[in-house]
């Protein structure tokens, strides 16, 4: 399969977090069919507990199981998997200590919720450590079994410790299984394999999440990728009418008599009604596209791809997932 020419190439795990709000778990979705375009096969993971997934794709809530769950363009297969801490957790009693059938009655008496109030980062070391398996996965013959994976991860303000599970279980254990099962998973989330990309709004408070989230991470040491400015408007009017409204310079009669002229409305106080809420909507719109400049210039300053994803004015259903899928093709993210 020939490979496609992508900003992300070598890419395997795409994470991504963003500030609640922001459609985080729809870009997780769309990017996922784009990954998965032309007959390749990619796993969707949410770790929240949320069934975000399922809501978005239409689908009763999904079980601890990876199971296919759309069909992306030109043959492609999306699988879906919701990481359950307690199962995860006798996954890796299984994995490391063969002892999954101990694990389920230790379930049954809360050992996952006491294990993460003694030590709140084991429930990030579970949920990392599934994906980063699923990364690592290979079929008998030696090819990996996901082309590519994408994690729908926690929001901006906690993506940092979430992945960074090495320092999260340093309080744990110095040696032993628990310790090389976080290096395992560091030695993924840290590598170039993986990309973290922040889902952002052309609005003030996520876009300065977005750019400390980004520090973060370098500071961290982990991977920063892309920026996906999620529903934006299209720009109604021509630039210089921006610039008249942003300056007050509309003149309220003279759009009344042209709407009169032009017949959009019956009479001069009608016309008057029309216009005087016409200038209030243009003054509204080009404030708000001021803002949104001044915000895409912040992010811009980053320094990191930027991919925008236009507003669906009907919501996010089925076939509008599938247009922000293309989206994204379109602008070689996938």
């Amino acid at each position: 399969m020939r490979a496609r020419d992508t900003d992300w190439d070598g890419v395997r795990l795409h994470v991504i977090t963003g500030k609640g709000g922001t459609g985080k778990t729809t870009v997780a979705a769309a990017l996922a069919l784009s990954l998965a375009a032309e007959g390749r096969k990619v796993l969707l993971v949410e770790v929240e507990g949320r069934q975000g997934i399922a809501q978005i794709f239409d689908l009763p809530p999904l079980p601890y199981e990876e199971r296919k769950i759309a069909v992306a363009p030109g043959g492609g297969d999306v699988y879906a998997l919701a990481i359950d801490p307690e199962e995860a957790m006798l996954d890796y009693l299984e994995m490391f200590y063969g002892m999954r059938r101990a694990g389920k009655a230790l379930t049954k008496i809360g050992i996952v919720d006491f294990a993460t109030t003694i030590a709140p980062g084991f429930r990030d070391v579970l949920v990392t450590g599934k994906t980063s398996e699923a990364v690592r996965r290979k079929t008998k013959d030696g090819k990996r079994v996901y082309d590519a994976v994408v994690l729908d991860a926690p929001p901006t303000g906690r993506i940092t410790r979430f992945l960074n599970v090495t320092n999260e279980v340093a309080g744990l254990a110095r040696v032993g299984p628990i310790k090389n099962h976080a290096d395992l998973v560091n030695g993924v989330v840290a590598s170039p394999e993986t990309a973290v990309h922040f889902v952002t709004l052309l609005e003030e408070m996520p876009v300065q999440e977005t750019l400390d989230g980004l520090q973060e991470l370098r500071t961290a040491g982990l991977p920063p990728g892309g920026i996906f400015t999620n529903m934006v408007r299209d720009t109604l009017l021509p630039t210089s009418a921006l610039d008249a409204a942003a300056k007050n310079q509309f003149d309220p009669g003279e759009l009344a008599l042209g709407l009169k002229a032009a017949g959009l409305a019956d009479g001069s106080s009608d016309a008057a009604v029309v216009a005087e809420a016409l200038v209030k909507e243009i003054a509204e719109h080009a404030s708000r596209t001021k803002l949104e400049r001044r915000e895409r210039r912040s992010l811009d300053a980053a320094g990191r791809p930027r991919y925008e994803l236009p507003l669906l004015p009907d919501g996010v259903d089925l076939a509008g997932l599938y247009e922000l899928a293309e989206s994204i093709r379109t602008q070689g993210a996938a």
